[in-house]
């Protein structure tokens, strides 16, 4: 299946010649059987099969009374005699295979060979933000949030090639209950101590307090069991679960050491964001915070009202009834007025579009955990009357899970993000050093790649997926060398830049004509065709995987034709030439797609 949608937009890259095909179809079906189709249906050629289109048979047979076999080689004849860029046919079963000239794909080629920013699409005039990343500040960023931040990343790459404006944007959580635990646990425990102090990041440090009164919440909570408290008793009477609930409430009251406390601990959690971001190559560029967001929305209550897309109940609570839309019905607004998360993203969405009111639509990138939710927002939205809402959607993914099993953040079981990126360099830097490639390094080139292949193993590995679907990751299998990984492509890019460096580019970037093209040249000529269409389909699917396995399939293709096919010590200049500039574009393709992925492709390896 991944096949056919990688070689399905293949074909709206050769739509003239295909309506040209299908035009012929019909006038020969009209004049031999008396019979008007209405579609032809023509598809990819499977690889194990001579061929580049196929036309298939078996749906003119409704139709149609012939014989399939003697239909198609008729069929076959009067297509290829009477259109110049077909050049040859074969019959298998029903099915009609057709190849494309080489004078066909040599200009095809040609004019992909002249676009300099090939794969990128032109302006759409449409605006889109992207949320992703959006943590909590109380811990550190771990493997849940690479998913998170390499996907929505390289979403926005992708709707940018496909002529897209983009704004990147997160929401941090950085108020509420979960900030306070920390802040109380590192009042009692913490002595005054910093990052600087401490020789921690900052978002580690905090990290740690959130750790810490998860420990003595424990304590206080079996302490307060075992002289005969209920365990749900225990849970709300606990001394240090009461001052986290004070200190929230001095926190909503404005108090000022409070405040101050507070912005000290976000602070310095920020800094260590920023630290982890730079290191995993991504961005942003706009923030909100939740602290500035947690009222907005109760005014959009109020008009909901109005409108009577919500009602209120008799104790004063509002509700929207989505019974209608087969989901139930959803509270909106407590009884003593206050909000819930609904509330304040129905406000943020409204917020942002004020704040861009270019804004025609949204992704938000969220765990699918959060799927009924996002529905809920989206339809409120709609009925609210916003007509960006029909561009609205949720990047719903799969959790990632080790082989030890899920992870929990409070009691301090998580894959820190820094420390797997740490990782995954020593990972590359150990299979790098015993493959033995890197003489004339110096030691910060070396760390440098390292770092790049680890990186591009762990985004590679994370985006090659199909976003829904939830991921074991294995740290030492993605940095493998040889197969579907984001090392073999780099390599790939490393061998063509050693290629190339050994000519002068001058030399070969003229004019190809009326050459005959080895097998391997034309499935690379195909697949370069059919790149832009990938990124589109990959930006109307918000999916990275399609981008991943195209390149995969092209460094793949390419390996192929390395193997089989001279370049270098090709004696027929004209043939070296077209296979250096050959050579030249898959690597300009293979950047551009590694980058859509936020993936960086070294020159050596």
């Amino acid at each position: 299946m991944q096949k056919y949608l990688v070689l399905q937009p293949i074909l709206n890259d050769m739509q003239s010649l295909l309506v040209t095909i299908e035009n012929k179809a019909k006038e020969f079906i009209q004049a031999e059987y008396d019979v008007t189709l209405e579609m032809i249906d023509l598809v990819p050629t499977k690889k194990e099969f001579e061929g580049d289109i196929t036309l298939v048979a078996f749906s003119m047979l409704r139709s149609v009374k012939a014989n399939p076999q003697e239909l198609c080689n008729r069929l076959g004849a009067v297509l290829c005699s009477s259109i110049e860029d077909l050049t040859k046919f074969n019959v298998v079963k029903g099915f009609l295979n057709l190849s494309i000239s080489d004078n066909y794909l040599l200009e095809a080629f040609e004019t992909i060979l002249g676009e300099e920013n090939f794969g990128s699409h032109p302006s759409t005039g449409r605006t889109i933000m992207v949320e992703y990343s959006s943590p909590n500040t109380n811990k550190p960023l771990h493997l849940g949030h690479i998913r998170n931040n390499v996907l929505g990343y390289s979403v926005a790459q992708i709707l940018k090639a496909a002529g897209n404006q983009v704004i990147k944007t997160q929401i941090i959580n950085d108020r509420g209950i979960h900030i306070c635990k920390s802040m109380v646990a590192w009042q009692r425990f913490g002595n005054n101590e910093t990052p600087e102090t401490s020789g921690l990041k900052g978002d580690h440090l905090v990290g740690k307090y959130y750790v810490v009164f998860d420990q003595k919440y424990r304590e206080e909570q079996e302490e307060l069991i075992s002289q005969g408290i209920s365990k749900e008793q225990a849970a709300l009477t606990a001394p240090i679960f009461k001052e986290a609930q004070e200190l929230l409430r001095l926190w909503e009251s404005g108090d000022s050491k409070i405040i101050d406390l507070w912005k000290k601990m976000n602070g310095w959690v920020y800094s260590g964001f920023n630290e982890t971001y730079k290191n995993l190559g991504v961005d942003f560029d706009h923030l909100y915070y939740e602290s500035d967001t947690y009222l907005l929305g109760r005014d959009i209550i109020e008009q909901g009202l109005e409108k009577s897309v919500f009602y209120k109940k008799e104790d004063g609570s509002v509700w929207a009834d989505l019974t209608g839309e087969g989901l139930d019905e959803k509270l909106v607004l407590r009884s003593d007025g206050t909000a819930v998360y609904m509330t304040q993203d129905l406000g943020t969405a409204v917020q942002r579009v004020k704040d861009h009111p270019s804004i025609d639509g949204m992704v938000y990138t969220v765990g699918n955990e959060q799927d009924y939710h996002f529905k809920v927002l989206f339809l409120l939205l709609k009925r609210l009357g916003y007509h960006w809402a029909d561009h609205l959607f949720h990047l719903s993914y799969g959790m990632v899970d080790l082989p030890s099993g899920k992870m929990k953040s409070r009691e301090g079981k998580v894959v820190d993000a820094d420390d797997l990126m740490q990782e995954m360099s020593e990972t590359a830097s150990k299979i790098s050093s015993e493959l033995g490639k890197l003489d004339g390094f110096t030691e910060i080139e070396k760390s440098e790649l390292y770092h790049k292949i680890g990186l591009g193993a762990l985004k590679y590995f994370i985006l090659k997926v199909d976003p829904k679907k939830r991921i074991l990751f294995d740290p030492k299998a993605s940095v493998d060398f040889q197969g579907n990984t984001g090392p073999f492509i780099q390599y790939t890019y490393a061998r063509i830049q050693s290629i190339l460096r050994k000519v002068d580019k001058r030399e070969y970037l003229v004019a190809i004509k009326n050459i005959e093209l080895h097998l391997k040249e034309r499935e690379l000529v195909l697949l370069l065709m059919n790149y832009p269409s990938v990124v589109k389909a990959a930006a109307a699917a918000f999916s990275p995987a399609l981008v991943a396995n195209y390149t995969y399939d092209l460094v793949k293709s390419f390996n192929s034709f390395y193997q089989q096919v001279t370049i270098l010590a090709e004696e027929d200049l004209v043939k070296r030439n077209f296979r250096l500039q050959l050579c030249s574009k898959i690597a300009e393709v293979i950047t551009h797609g590694s980058s859509l992925l936020g993936i960086e492709v070294p020159d050596r390896m």
